[in-house]
């Protein structure tokens, strides 16, 4: 199918969810998700796979196994193009409206040493800072999960200490369910903050690659 926009019953589904994060629920609403969900940004990351590679549907089903909130179902369908480890362009659709972002999620073990020396090194670490205020220029959230102290052997003054504390480096936009997100013009908003975000998530993939 093509993408022609997210239907009003989407954004009611997860505002049910919410509410009731229910097997009876699912069942019950099944139906809505798969088409006014499900499909729609399945349609989406069709429109968006020729200039960014293909676009993969998350799970709709939580793991639970070592959660204390054993909701079983996610609040949100979020579509993925990756392209290296746990990085790559994002896209999420909730109750409160759509999001789109870019970056890694998840820096750990190697690819965190990884990524410390690339923010470290002048050569590699200055284009990344300057990609970061560009990104910030032009509107979009830096996001991510970082320490609240500097990583240990770097310097306090060190010209690059916020982004060293990254564990994981993101950026993005949300937008509220305005009448444009039930038209194909969620495609050009969407491809827009990717081709922002490009220069981050190219520095990522060349400087902080799989194990």
């Amino acid at each position: 199918m093509s993408f022609s926009g997210f239907p009003d019953e989407a954004f009611m589904f997860y505002e049910g969810l919410e509410a009731d994060n229910s097997k009876i629920y699912w069942t019950r609403h099944k139906a809505r998700y798969e088409e006014a969900v499900r499909a729609p940004m399945a349609a989406l990351g069709e429109e968006l796979e020729a200039e960014f590679g293909p676009v993969h549907l998350f799970r709709p089903y939580r793991d639970v196994r070592f959660a204390r909130d054993k909701s079983p179902y996610k609040t949100h369908q979020g579509a993925f193009a990756a392209t290296g480890e746990a990085t790559g362009y994002y896209v999420q659709l909730d109750a409160a409206g759509l999001y789109a972002g870019a970056g890694t999620y998840s820096v750990q073990g190697e690819r965190l040493a990884r990524y410390r020396e690339a923010v470290d090194e002048e050569i590699t670490g200055v284009p990344l800072a300057r990609i970061v205020g560009e990104i910030r220029a032009a509107g979009h959230t830096i996001e991510g999960d970082r320490l609240k102290t500097r990583p240990r052997g770097f310097p306090e003054d060190h010209p690059r200490l916020e982004l060293l504390r990254h564990r994981s480096l993101y950026a993005g936009r949300r937008f509220e369910p305005e009448p444009w997100v039930h038209t194909p013009e969620v495609v050009e908003r969407v491809r827009a903050v990717w081709r922002d975000l490009a220069p981050l998530v190219e520095w990522l993939t060349a400087h902080v690659p799989g194990d």
